[in-house]
């Protein structure tokens, strides 16, 4: 069995390179936007731990009802993570991504996460940090069909963002 299909381990692993730790953001951010909680989940060890504005799940369980909770309330979701820094085994990554709430009014988070991975290249830890900008439909940049962003489009630092 290789590397890629062993339960529990997901490549790219630590210690990361630049282009391994590219990778493994496009990867979390392809994830996302799926809006898919149990998915997004398996990124995660079972014991991870966040800090996500002021919510702090801890466990796969935990992670899946929180997204579960944010994708009801943000609609049309749509996200760009970019990389910040990395070392050994830990990612930092600054993201925006778009939503819209049940009356219509759209939103810009901005943010940056801390990530630290374990030796099978699952999250142990997860720290956000994100604002919100309340912006109008015509100032949207983010207009991809839901799921994952096109390899074509912009990226956050192409955007201006």
């Amino acid at each position: 069995m290789t590397e890629t299909t062993q339960p529990g381990v997901r490549p790219p692993l630590p210690p990361f390179t630049r282009e391994t730790a590219i990778r493994k953001v496009r990867m979390a951010e392809d994830a996302w936007n799926t809006r898919d909680p149990e998915r997004v989940s398996l990124a995660y060890t079972q014991d991870s731990r966040w800090r996500n504005r002021a919510e702090f799940p801890a466990g796969r369980a935990e992670i899946v009802a929180f997204l579960q909770r944010k994708w009801a309330r943000e609609l049309d979701y749509r996200l760009i993570k970019e990389l910040w820094a990395f070392a050994e085994n830990r990612i930092a990554v600054r993201f925006a991504y778009e939503w819209r709430d049940d009356a219509g009014n759209w939103f810009r988070s901005h943010g940056n996460e801390n990530w630290e991975f374990d030796e099978h290249g699952l999250m142990r830890l997860r720290f956000a940090s994100i604002n919100d900008q309340p912006i109008r439909d015509a100032d949207r940049k983010f207009h991809w069909p839901q799921g994952p962003r096109p390899a074509d489009h912009p990226g956050l630092s192409d955007l201006g963002l």
